[in-house]
């Protein structure tokens, strides 16, 4: 994964937001934490993988998707209020060996060891942690990479329009 460019264009987002709405004298850390928590919880939701009382299948991969690169957006986006913007980051990616939900859990776990600690292994721990989760959900790099593309310039013309 091409991650400099992904850290990239999302500092220059993240820029644009913060000078929009005049916030570069914030510290956004625990409102991007948050966002990040709940768009896991919407990309669970999508994939129902929990629903066990319920016989509706997962949403579309498309849709499940873009749920998953909103995750990579704040999980950039917090590398990047921690600083860690161009400094090298080697991702391993082995294979889970938990399940979808379980994978959800230790998603949700390592968010919170890295809210705590803002540290840079903790960061890399939770990234992994979730690329773990996209394969488990059947995405590849390459898919992952093009539909951050496409969301990103989604992000730019919400705020274009006022969102």
């Amino acid at each position: 994964m091409q991650l400099e460019n992904l850290f990239r264009m999302q500092k220059a987002l993240d820029t644009h937001i913060e000078e929009k709405h005049q916030l570069q004298d914030e510290d956004l850390f625990a409102k991007k934490v948050l966002a990040l928590l709940v768009e896991i919880g919407e990309l669970a939701n999508e994939t129902r993988c929990f629903k066990f009382w319920s016989v509706k299948p997962s949403s579309a991969k498309e849709v499940i998707l873009e749920e998953f690169v909103d995750g990579v957006h704040f999980i950039l986006s917090l590398g990047i209020v921690c600083g860690f913007y161009g400094r090298e980051l080697e991702l391993e990616t082995s294979e889970s060996d938990m399940n979808v939900t379980e994978q959800f859990l230790s998603v949700y776990e390592k968010i919170m060891f890295f809210q705590k600690s803002r540290d840079f292994t903790d960061y890399k721990r939770l990234f992994e942690s979730y690329l773990q989760l996209a394969a488990l959900l059947g995405f590849k790099n390459a898919e992952i990479e093009k539909a951050y593309f496409a969301k990103n310039e989604v992000n730019y013309q919400r705020q274009m329009n006022n969102y």
